[in-house]
């Protein structure tokens, strides 16, 4: 692309006249450029294109098939032009990258973007902040890079219309954070696409992150028949206590168990009259004891009845149990506190919301107040902070909703930004259903495809190219590409992902991805060799994965 700055404005974008031999056709919205100031070069990227008429006749006047007629006209009637809007500055004379506070002079060159200027705004793919996940539109051997210190701050949120590739954009993330073991990760794995085997947008399989990473992560269950009948190993069964069910987990479920706001109050009512047992006490209760029950408390016995029998559908879930064999919450954090990562698939329960609400919300409540606690010691300088933790949750709306995030640890950890070490990953395809206020909390967005009008002004709420990157959005395929913006990356991108192959798997593990089965990690090949050499005065073939794995069993 080459072209000239015809005119232009600070807030509105330049337009680009086209040189001539440059095909307007081969641009796309998206694509970055370089517009060469005198003293900045301006990184830019296109967002709209145009045909304009010296003479607005030329348009509608009908030419026979004549090339050298069409070529007067192209050259001097009619101008291809495209809008450019620049996002930052880079200084000639003292280098370093700046905020866009001025603009370019008029006639200034325009020219492609190459790797040196990518590079010199969103960092190399070689160094221990950046990770690389994807390339710049039309520009596919490059590397595009974004910050993970940056993403781990805050929490972040990745959006797109059903079958875009939301949850081929969360692996990548997911990828990005534990190989490079800047935080752990808790994932609440409602359809069963992360621990394991996964699948791709075409349909074809996946490694999950425990065929990668092997002992860098654990697979829990809510369902451990389901993971026996998928060949997955699971690594602790969760069971839900009834006294860890709180109403404000209750309430998070409303819809699934058809509850009105009368039901709501009166659950409230019933915790502080039965106690830390509530839900068990009433669940077991007979017409007589909700009777008396109503005269203590002055409720409605026909509507406590009616709660009661909607409540028993909590029964229906195996998995909450009077008396649990275990603490999955203490498992959780020794595995965190251990640097494992994990992953909490939902097996059969994967199209339950009900399930999914409560089990997200009771986990997470109880582990953030765990992180709480810690994070208050350490400031009074009683023990360490708390490695970094982002906790992925999907259809956030559920979670998040204008009505429920001020009652839910969801919205209170996203408004905490990361006062405990604690974010979260939002992952959705309904953004205008997250409570305003969150989506502004959010540092950085990763926007695939959408359509509704709510849903893209939700998913741009907070930018100040929101208007910009509309036409950009718009104009996005439906499957690997996505605008980047927020606070990990130093200006909006729009990228084609990389590929989720084998390609990805060598690189997330140094080269010694396998051709199936369960793959055990770099770091824990690297320290069963120490440990192996040490004590057994044996020499061991780190890159033998068979060998290792069975001196080790």
């Amino acid at each position: 692309m080459k072209g000239t700055v015809l005119r232009g404005s600070l807030s509105g974008g330049f337009d680009v006249r086209l040189s001539i031999g440059e095909n307007i056709e081969d641009i796309k919205v998206g694509t970055f450029c370089v517009v060469e100031g005198k003293r900045y070069d301006f990184f830019s990227m296109v967002v709209d294109e145009e045909i304009e008429a010296t003479n607005p006749q030329v348009l509608y006047e009908t030419f026979s098939d004549n090339s050298l007629i069409d070529e007067i006209i192209m050259g001097t009637g009619v101008i291809e032009k495209v809008k450019v809007q620049p996002m930052v500055m880079i200084d000639k004379l003292e280098g370093g990258i700046r905020p866009v506070k001025s603009i370019p002079s008029h006639m200034s060159p325009v020219r492609e973007a190459i790797d040196e200027d990518v590079f010199a705004i969103f960092g190399e793919p070689d160094d221990e902040e950046h990770f690389y996940v994807g390339s710049p539109l039309d520009m596919e051997d490059i590397p595009l890079c974004i910050s993970l210190d940056r993403f781990i701050e805050r929490s972040n949120g990745i959006f797109g219309k059903s079958g875009t590739g939301k949850t081929f954009y969360t692996r990548i993330m997911l990828c990005g954070m534990i190989k490079s073991q800047k935080a752990n990760v808790l994932v609440f794995d409602v359809h069963n696409e992360y621990g394991w085997k996964g699948s791709s947008e075409e349909g074809s399989e996946v490694k999950g992150l425990k065929q990668l990473f092997g002992s860098q992560v654990a697979i829990f269950t809510l369902d451990e028949e389901s993971s026996k009948n998928r060949g997955v190993r699971a690594d602790f069964v969760v069971e839900i206590p009834y006294k860890a069910i709180e109403p404000g987990d209750i309430a998070l479920a409303w819809e699934e168990l058809n509850l009105n706001p009368t039901a709501l109050e009166s659950i409230y009512i019933l915790q502080r009259y039965l106690g830390t047992n509530w839900l068990l006490d009433f669940l077991k209760m007979d017409v007589q004891d909700i009777k008396d029950l109503t005269e203590e408390i002055n409720a409605n016995q026909a509507s406590l009845q009616a709660l009661q029998r909607k409540l028993m559908m909590l029964e229906r879930l195996p998995f909450i149990k009077e008396n649990p064999a275990d603490d999955a919450v203490k498992r959780i954090m020794e595995y965190l506190d251990n640097g494992i990562n994990v992953v909490l698939e939902f097996g059969r329960y994967q199209n339950n919301m009900l399930a999914y609400l409560l089990v997200a919300n009771i986990l997470t409540r109880r582990i953030h107040g765990r992180y709480v606690t810690r994070s208050e010691r350490a400031q009074a300088g009683k023990g360490e902070m708390n490695k970094p933790l982002v906790i992925v949750i999907e259809e956030a709306h559920k979670f998040l909703s204008p009505e429920l995030s001020n009652q839910t640890i969801f919205g209170m950890i996203a408004r905490e930004m990361r006062k405990n070490n604690v974010t979260l990953l939002v992952v959705d395809q309904r953004p205008s259903g997250i409570d305003p206020e969150v989506q502004s909390q959010l540092g950085t967005k990763i926007i695939a495809l959408l359509t509704d009008e709510k849903d893209i002004e939700a998913a741009l709420s907070g930018s100040s190219n929101a208007r910009m990157l509309r036409n950009v959005l718009a104009s996005l395929e439906t499957k690997r590409q996505a605008i980047i913006l927020g606070h990990a990356v130093p200006m909006p991108v729009v990228i084609r992902t990389r590929e989720y192959d084998f390609e990805f798997y060598e690189d997330m593990t140094d080269g010694l991805a396998t051709g199936g089965g369960d793959f055990t990690g770099k770091k824990f090949l690297d320290d069963m060799k120490e440990y192996l050499e040490e004590e057994g005065d044996i020499h061991v073939d780190v890159s033998d994965v068979d060998e290792i794995e069975e001196l080790f069993k």
